[in-house]
């Protein structure tokens, strides 16, 4: 399904950036029941139940043309939360200044789990402060990243 979830990104991108939203993430989990098809979407002022259904309508019908899914499944359409995942190289310059938990696809430092501030971005490295040390990982081995939601921030 690797390639399906590119090819998926391909067909729904372009639309939801036409409709003024950012496609954040795409999930897709299989089931021989029902399976999900999860999509994240965001922009700038925030994400309401109304933007979730109409990304959704659109959506649907791209699904129902085009098939690119096998079997059944439920689409959900969702803000990225406060959690938000991190995959491009603009998602870590924008959240520079933020805490972020990174997991890399190998080991950097004597290790593949961070936790640190973002410091920004040089030549595709992500520049993460780890435990008062400057720690450089390239975009390209990052395999997951997220915001670590501050509850304290007003």
């Amino acid at each position: 399904m690797q390639r399906s979830v590119s090819h998926l990104w391909e067909l729904f991108e372009p639309v939801i950036e036409d409709m003024g939203y950012e496609l954040i993430e795409i999930e897709y989990h299989p089931n021989p029941n029902y399976g999900v098809l999860r999509l994240y979407i965001d922009k700038e002022d925030g994400i309401l139940v109304e933007d979730c259904s109409a990304v959704s309508r659109q959506i649907s019908a791209i699904l129902d043309v085009e098939d690119p899914v096998p079997g059944k499944f439920n689409l959900e359409v969702s803000s990225p939360g406060m959690d938000r995942p991190l995959r491009r190289v603009e998602d870590f310059e924008r959240f520079t200044g933020e805490v972020a938990k990174i997991k890399t696809s190998m080991i950097f430092e004597g290790q593949r789990n961070f936790k640190g501030r973002i410091n920004g971005i040089e030549d595709d490295l992500v520049i993460i402060e780890c435990e008062n040390k400057e720690v450089r990982l390239p975009v390209t081995a990052i395999d997951k990243a997220r915001l670590v939601p501050d509850f304290d921030k007003k």
